[in-house]
């Protein structure tokens, strides 16, 4: 088991800790398939929703918050019945609009799996109004159900009602639709090849900047993150920030990177470099690889 939910299971009833401990190995990044899920309703005798709420401990094992020292953990259930678990994350030293929310981590890790809808979130503190808007952007984002410690579970529509959405900017595909935009570039570089197929299926509806980053760690793993734009601009997600909050989900250091590239898109209305930048040069003393590729004509 991963040190890191060392502490964490310990908060769980026998038969819940005993069954999940096998499934805490060192790959272990927060993802459990719908039959584990089952699995582990079984094996402790609880509702579905009730063992939803007794993992929130493992979900907040993963977060990373040195400014805040505040754990939020969140679990985003698809309509493929997985769970996908996320934590905060914060920059060391950097501004705060830098940092990654709990749901944004789930929601991404969900997404950069191929889950195409979210249909429960599960999270240990309400949503700001950050992450409701951001869910908002999600398919069917106003009927997804928040669940939350010792409160009735209620629709994101209870908690933003009148809510902006993809619709009121005319987006008819919002946030986890299957879409994919097609990059001309010649390269026989594996991480360049998958920044550029990852920036394809970025969300950007507003700018035209699709855009993604690959991180490579000093054993040639990779950790990717899209750009995930919202409809009220600012809760828009970073391809970076997510890539490190992918990273830190799969229990690795920031002192592990040894590359990271950033493919945009050159129709975009602005460009994440600057933003790229800061981030990676608050973690790691590499530079970043930045590529601007043409979109294939139609």
């Amino acid at each position: 088991m991963q040190n890191r939910f060392l502490d964490s299971i310990t908060q769980l009833d026998k038969p819940l800790a005993t069954a999940l401990a096998p499934l805490l190995h060192e790959q272990f990044c927060g993802h459990i398939d719908a039959n584990q899920f089952a699995m582990l309703v079984k094996a402790s005798g609880k509702p579905e929703e009730q063992v939803l709420m007794d993992l929130l401990p493992i979900a907040a094992a993963l977060a990373n918050p040195p400014i805040s020292e505040f754990y939020v953990g969140a679990i985003a259930k698809g309509a493929s019945g997985d769970l996908y678990m996320g934590g905060n994350l914060e920059l060391p030293g950097e501004a705060l609009f830098h940092s990654v929310h709990a749901e944004q981590s789930a929601i991404s890790h969900a997404w950069l799996s191929g889950e195409i809808e979210i249909v429960d979130i599960i999270v240990n503190y309400s949503p700001c109004g950050h992450c409701r808007q951001f869910m908002n952007e999600l398919f069917n984002g106003s009927n997804i159900k928040i669940h939350l410690p010792q409160q009735e579970t209620k629709a994101l529509s209870h908690y933003l009602p009148y809510g902006f959405s993809p619709a009121d900017l005319d987006v008819t595909l919002p946030l986890l639709c299957k879409r994919e935009k097609e990059f001309s570039l010649n390269s026989d570089d594996p991480m360049i090849i998958e920044a550029v197929d990852q920036a394809g299926l970025s969300y950007a509806p507003y700018t035209d900047s699709n855009a993604a980053v690959v991180l490579e760690t000093m054993d040639g793993a990779t950790f990717c993150g899209r750009y995930a734009e919202n409809a009220a601009f600012n809760p828009s997600m970073q391809p970076m920030q997510m890539a490190l909050s992918n990273l830190i989900r799969h229990n690795r250091q920031y002192s592990e990177i040894k590359r990271a590239v950033l493919v945009e898109s050159s129709e975009g209305k602005i460009s994440l470099v600057g933003a790229t930048m800061d981030a990676l040069h608050a973690i790691a003393a590499i530079e970043l690889e930045h590529i601007v590729v043409e979109p294939t004509p139609t």
